[in-house]
């Protein structure tokens, strides 16, 4: 069994955000041609897509491929549209969540959901996560920060104090990367940025004591962790170096989180891999491949079936930490 927590989805029409809200700065798809669209910000081109990002069939067809049995929905980050007015913000992320809850109803053995929720605005946030939970999606997508604030600010502790009385996992994604304009060439903001911004989040809530005083909460971090497994060492000297500075909210040395926390599989390489085992543990790794983009994985699995690691600890990778993560059963899908 293979269940992939980490693929993006997007309807495949949605009303002139422009025109609706009367100010810029939404995504829109230009359908320019049969089975292909331009993702533009505004008129800005921002990325190129294929039909498998908004039609089911042909994401079925291509798990089918691969032998995915399940995939884990949740939006493209740049939806998040945390800059945006909450009201206007809650409004999209209604629209996204009610679309990816149709598709799970549509075929719910083969789809798992993660809704998107206005962090920008707290009481907005939880209201969206109670209704994601009514809506029967698994959990939210959110991202490593909120128009630059970090994860653990006071203001975004009663969603994640919500999340986890729901029992709603949380996936973190990086967007909105620190620096960006700072690495306009080579596609830095995605290989340096990205990881970065993933070590951040996980350090933010890590000192801010997020896991700390909620020891319940389930997440999942994207990419691997990002920079943060190969850099615990550095952080968990910094903490024992400059407490002044490190442990000012949380006392408890980094190192006790190892393991509390769930990382996609998406590291692209072997090594990387063999060290991720050593820093987070094998019951926290989780098949993911950012399907449908071209910088994820794009064999599913094909990493953690070439690592001669036994069977019993591949299908840990595979699909058991996964459903652990989402708190499901296998039988839940049969």
């Amino acid at each position: 069994m293979k269940i992939d927590i980490h693929t993006h989805i997007l309807p495949k029409n949605w009303p002139n955000l422009k025109e609706k809200y009367g100010y810029g700065g939404w995504i829109h798809l230009d359908h320019h041609k049969v089975g292909c669209a331009r993702m533009m910000k505004d008129e800005k081109f921002f990325r190129e897509v294929q039909e498998n990002l908004w039609n089911p069939d042909v994401r079925l067809n291509e798990c089918g491929v691969h032998d995915v049995n399940i995939q884990v929905l949740s939006t493209v980050p740049v939806m998040f549209s945390y800059w945006a007015k909450a009201d206007h913000a809650l409004d999209l992320s209604k629209l996204l969540n009610d679309h990816i809850s149709t598709v799970v109803g549509e075929f719910p053995t083969k789809f798992v959901g993660l809704g998107t929720i206005p962090l920008q605005d707290t009481e907005k946030a939880v209201g969206e996560l109670e209704r994601c939970k009514a809506l029967k999606l698994a959990g939210v997508q959110i991202g490593t920060n909120v128009n630059g604030k970090n994860l653990n600010e006071d203001e975004l502790f009663p969603v994640f104090e919500a999340a986890s009385e729901l029992g709603m996992s949380v996936f973190v994604h990086p967007w909105d990367m620190m620096g960006e304009q700072d690495m306009k060439q080579y596609w830095l903001p995605w290989l340096v940025g990205m990881p970065a911004e993933t070590s951040r989040a996980i350090c933010s809530m890590i000192f801010g004591g997020v896991f700390e005083n909620l020891p319940n909460l389930r997440v999942a971090f994207a990419h691997g962790g990002g920079a943060f497994p190969f850099t615990s060492g550095r952080v968990q000297h910094g903490f024992h170096m400059r407490p002044d500075l490190c442990a000012v909210d949380n006392e408890t040395s980094p190192s006790e989180y190892l393991g509390k926390f769930w990382v996609d599989s998406l590291v692209h390489d072997s090594h990387a891999m063999d060290l991720l085992i050593k820093i987070v543990g094998a019951d926290k790794i989780a098949l993911g491949t950012d399907y449908p983009f071209p910088l994820g994985e794009l064999e599913p699995g094909k990493l953690i079936e070439a690592s001669g690691l036994m069977d019993q600890i591949q299908n840990k990778f595979l699909y058991r930490n996964a459903l652990n993560w989402l708190d499901l059963e296998k039988g839940q899908f049969s």
